[in-house]
């Protein structure tokens, strides 16, 4: 914690999307920037009212980025970072991982103006973002993504639904 901050929940629980395309043999990663640090970040929110884990991490990857496609319904993992409130206090978080196959990327989306995105290397996106937990994330995503594509067998997003 920062000096002079103290969180004042024990943990909260955002769900993500890990947005993922194939260009060639290459995975490429979707990142976004955070709203007041700029920071590269995956889209991620807060759990919503009769909503699916899966759901919101999809809705949020809508709303941040932009982009839909199929998100899977197994999470990949998990990572914690420190949310920084706006009334001063952290709030330690863990943020479950669902990947999201990209199959559309609209020009304007919710929130353009305030964020910026941009696809990644598997390595570029490992480097951009700040959680070691979440770089292992996308390391061993895009390892294991790059593996079954060699084997050319299925992607693993069989366990997915398709978003609007």
């Amino acid at each position: 914690m920062a000096a002079g901050r103290a969180s004042r929940k024990p943990t909260g629980v955002q769900y993500a999307a890990l947005p993922w395309r194939l260009r060639g043999d290459e995975v490429q990663i979707l990142l976004v920037t955070s709203r007041r640090t700029r920071r590269w970040i995956i889209p991620k929110g807060w759990p919503m009212d009769g909503i699916k884990p899966t759901d919101a991490a999809a809705r949020e990857a809508e709303e941040e980025a932009g982009v839909s496609g199929t998100i899977d319904k197994t999470s990949i993992g998990q990572y914690r970072y420190m949310k920084a409130l706006r009334d001063g206090y952290d709030l330690p978080c863990r943020v479950e991982v669902f990947p999201l196959a990209v199959t559309e990327e609209r020009p304007d989306w919710d929130e353009m103006d305030a964020r910026a995105r941009r696809w990644c290397s598997v390595g570029e996106a490992a480097g951009a973002v700040h959680e070691p937990q979440l770089k292992m994330i996308i390391r061993r995503f895009g390892a294991h993504v790059a593996a079954a594509q060699r084997r050319k067998q299925t992607i693993p997003v069989g366990h997915g639904r398709r978003t609007a």
